[in-house]
């Protein structure tokens, strides 16, 4: 079997991590294909490093760009790759632009697809991830679930059974291997930091962060949560674009509580969660990290596509509304909150395997 796997942005590379390793387990011919969705090579290096994973075979280096230009830049060079290479499958992870144009592309080449964490709705359009988490699944072959919501949410669109498969959860796979290597970084010394008297803050979502409006009530909420515990704000590339476009500089740098730091490799970051007071995001695959860690994770969404993280995990779903947002931050700093610490079904370490025991079969 020669598969071809497709990755674009940080989160991607946690997943397909997991895959790597068991298609080595079983002697599969794997060739890794990096888009360059997230282009940052020094980001990139340290999170292949930190993760074990090899160099990508190619890398198409697409950077990046408005949608339809981003997606559009990837077909065209990725069919090449595909042409050239002509795998038995390709595997896209997760939902950004980079899984949806190699599930476009595999398509037209009449190569079968395997949709990693297929299944996931927040019901919600105006989102992005939305739509390509939409039509890639409707074109996928094989769809490997992380939650029964995805499940129920496939069958309905009319997906049928036998191309569903409820594996687990490739993230958490990648948590719990590195979790103890991770406990070895040096985060907390270097930032000052005394175990779970700080909270973490990412934020990289359009709906929060390319509006002024919007970005500014985050910043507001901030201005009254540092006054009463340490934030650690891990700066994505796009919201520190956005702090300089909207000068938001001063605001920020006025709060002597709000600690700003580039973004992290991913066992210092795994490091500072997993001894955070809680976390504020709006990331996805943080409400499920969380999960697993025990940490509140306050997410400032009106919705979740992970449901699960709510129904057995820590996750609050909070929206963007100021108050509601302060008065969670003040209950889970003052203890007045207890939090779910259920691991959800099948979140156990094995999801690759799983998958992989899927393909050989099939």
């Amino acid at each position: 079997m020669k598969i071809l796997s497709v990755v674009g942005t940080r989160p991607n590379f946690i997943k397909i991590a997991a895959l790597i390793s068991e298609f080595k387990k079983h002697n599969i011919s794997n060739i890794l294909v990096h888009t360059g969705q997230h282009y940052d090579k020094k980001m990139s290096k340290l999170f292949f490093d930190d993760l074990g994973l090899p160099k990508p075979d190619i890398n198409l280096g697409i950077r990046s760009g408005e949608y339809s230009e981003q997606i559009n830049k990837v077909i065209a060079k990725l069919d090449e790759v595909i042409a050239g290479e002509n795998p038995n499958l390709v595997v896209v992870v997760g939902d950004v632009n980079s899984t949806l144009a190699g599930a476009l592309v595999a398509k037209q080449r009449r190569i079968k697809v395997a949709h990693v964490e297929a299944g996931l709705r927040s019901f919600d359009l105006d989102m992005p991830e939305e739509i390509n988490r939409m039509l890639t699944d409707a074109i996928s072959d094989f769809l490997f679930t992380t939650e029964e919501s995805g499940n129920r949410n496939l069958l309905n669109e009319g997906i049928t059974k036998d191309k569903i498969f409820f594996v687990g959860n490739v993230m958490i796979d990648t948590l719990l291997k590195h979790r103890e290597k991770a406990s070895k970084s040096k985060i907390l010394q270097n930032l000052r930091l005394k175990k779970k008297q700080y909270c973490v803050l990412t934020l990289h979502r359009p709906s929060n962060v390319d509006n002024k409006k919007d970005f500014e009530n985050i910043i507001s909420m901030l201005e009254e949560i540092q006054q009463k515990i340490k934030v650690i704000f891990s700066v994505h590339p796009r919201t520190r674009k956005n702090i300089q476009a909207f000068n938001l500089n001063q605001k920020i740098k006025s709060m002597k509580n709000l600690i700003l730091t580039e973004p992290l490799g991913y066992l210092d970051f795994l490091w500072l969660m997993s001894n955070s007071n809680f976390v504020l995001t709006d990331s996805g695959g943080i409400q499920e990290e969380t999960t697993v860690l025990g940490v509140p994770c306050i997410t400032l969404r009106s919705n979740t596509e992970r449901p699960v993280t709510i129904k057995q995990g820590s996750n609050l779903l909070v929206s963007t509304n100021k108050e509601k947002v302060i008065q969670k931050a003040m209950q889970i700093t003052d203890g007045k909150i207890k939090i779910n610490k259920k691991i959800p079904e099948l979140w156990d370490g094995k999801a690759a395997e799983r998958i992989v025991k899927t393909l050989l079969q099939n």
